[in-house]
């Protein structure tokens, strides 16, 4: 129990957490009830920059979930063009992360970063459309050992304000390493290689690291869900 609730807090939220705190006791100060609302702000920041460990399926040609949160939306888009892809539709799966969720994001593929790019943008409501292309974004582009590319996208959104990655180009990765992190609230994007088939549904809740959304070597449909 003590390993659920006391999990490690990602070293990028310190500062906010003592920057909240600070503000709290200033608050005490002014009067009891308003440091009561920066204690409980307090708690929220460090619940926000939570950073659990995760365990990561590792057999070859699994493309593993970036990020927690719900799954928003599987459609095929074109990828970010600054990554040099080919124009062509993939299959795109998009998943969105609430001000509650895990915001640090993992690694999708086993492979090696060949192209990193950051565009700035507008801050639209992450759960549009939209927001894929006019949002500030940090894309991520990986060759598998298979030699097939994964892309993963990470955009800022209404209440997010900023994009940390710690990758570098020439990296080479593993699946479900931390990636970065969004702050406050947002979403990921994967686009898979060419054929592959999704193997979650709109609407499924995944674990970034944990969660399998596509196996390069499935053969079977695309699933479908519905809320029991």
């Amino acid at each position: 129990m003590l390993k659920t609730v006391l999990v490690p807090i990602n070293r990028a939220g310190w500062p906010f957490i003592g920057l909240f705190a600070a503000a709290s006791l200033a608050l005490t100060a002014v009067a009891l009830p308003l440091g009561l609302v920066g204690a409980v702000l307090t708690l929220w920041c460090v619940y926000f920059f939570r950073d659990p460990d995760r365990t990561t399926p590792t057999r070859p040609g699994l493309i593993i979930s970036p990020a927690d949160g719900v799954v928003q939306s599987i459609v095929p888009a074109l990828p970010p063009p600054e990554l040099g892809m080919a124009a062509k539709p993939l299959t795109r799966v998009a998943v969105f992360m609430n001000v509650f969720d895990v915001h640090v994001n993992r690694i999708p593929v086993d492979g090696t970063v060949t192209r990193l790019a950051y565009t700035p943008g507008r801050f639209f409501n992450a759960s549009l459309d939209k927001a894929s292309e006019h949002n500030e974004r940090q894309a991520i582009l990986i060759a598998t050992n298979d030699g097939l590319e994964v892309a993963a996208v990470q955009i800022a959104g209404l209440v997010a304000r900023r994009i940390k990655c710690m990758l570098v180009e020439g990296r080479h990765v593993r699946a479900g390493e931390r990636l970065g992190l969004i702050r406050f609230g947002s979403r990921v994007d994967v686009y898979l290689p060419e054929g592959v088939t999704p193997l979650v549904a709109v609407g499924q809740r995944s674990i970034a690291g944990e969660t399998v959304i596509a196996d390069v070597r499935a053969q079977e449909p695309a699933r479908e869900a519905e809320r029991r």
